[in-house]
């Protein structure tokens, strides 16, 4: 499970703590980056659109390719601004139990932006802890649709699984973006989608074009569900044909 690898995780709201202990990160450049993010205005209409959680692995094993996946993750958040009526978390993690997550906007473009302020550091995965943000934001309001972008998994994968089974049957399809071609990320990332009824896809230099196309469909599904999608299909095909079939 590439247990050499260093990673990191995310989740939570406006403040974030880092682990059980509720300890908040110390980190200058990650508080700094939560607090632009949390001073952008509120979702225009909360509760009205679709909410979609947007979740990175940002450790230090994604570091050659960083930059590049920071430009298609940009490119992701741009297509989501397109579509109206959506509401974005972004979560991240790396380092040690360093995990961090916006409040909800409704600013794609401004996300954008502030994503590319976030470096690789080492640590190990903690997908676990993204799973759980799930499961509370969506006790809280309904969360339509997560987007997930990562290349590792150094977890218990049937823990994984048991919270990604939870997750499924409260509706929410988890759309997992692997980057690189570790299979013990494969396996489980294909199962987490197919616990959550979501879908899983290849992530790199070579596909930003679908990529795009592809979040812009999980944007119009997030917003208008399976109808939405469906109709949206009809009328772009590519990438949105290929998300709908792959949604069970």
């Amino acid at each position: 499970m590439n247990k050499g690898r260093d990673r990191t995780k995310s989740s939570s709201a406006v403040v974030v703590s880092d682990d059980a202990s509720g300890e908040v990160s110390n980190s200058a450049d990650v508080d700094a980056f939560l607090a632009r993010v949390n001073a952008l205005p509120p979702a225009a209409r909360p509760g009205e659109g679709g909410r979609l959680i947007f979740a990175m692995d940002a450790t230090m094993s994604r570091q050659p390719t960083w930059d590049r996946a920071l430009q298609i993750q940009g490119e992701m958040f741009q297509e989501t601004a397109k579509i109206g009526g959506l509401d974005v978390q972004l979560i991240f993690f790396r380092g040690f139990g360093e995990c961090k997550a916006s409040k909800w906007v409704s600013d794609g473009n401004a996300l954008a932006r502030l994503i590319s302020t976030v470096d690789c550091r080492g640590g190990q995965t903690q997908i676990g802890k993204v799973l759980a943000r799930i499961l509370k934001e969506h006790s809280k309001e309904r969360v339509n649709a997560v987007v997930y972008v990562g290349d590792a998994m150094e977890e218990n994968v049937d823990r994984l699984c048991n919270q990604a089974g939870e997750i499924g049957m409260l509706g929410v399809p988890i759309f997992m973006f692997q980057e690189g071609h570790d299979p013990a990320a494969e396996q489980a990332f294909r199962e987490i989608a197919r616990l959550t009824r979501g879908a899983w896809c290849r992530f790199d230099a070579g596909s930003a074009r679908q990529l795009r196309d592809l979040l812009a469909a999980v944007a119009v599904y997030a917003t208008g569900g399976r109808k939405a999608l469906a109709d949206y299909s009809k009328a772009n095909g590519g990438e949105a044909v290929a998300l709908l079939e792959q949604l069970s």
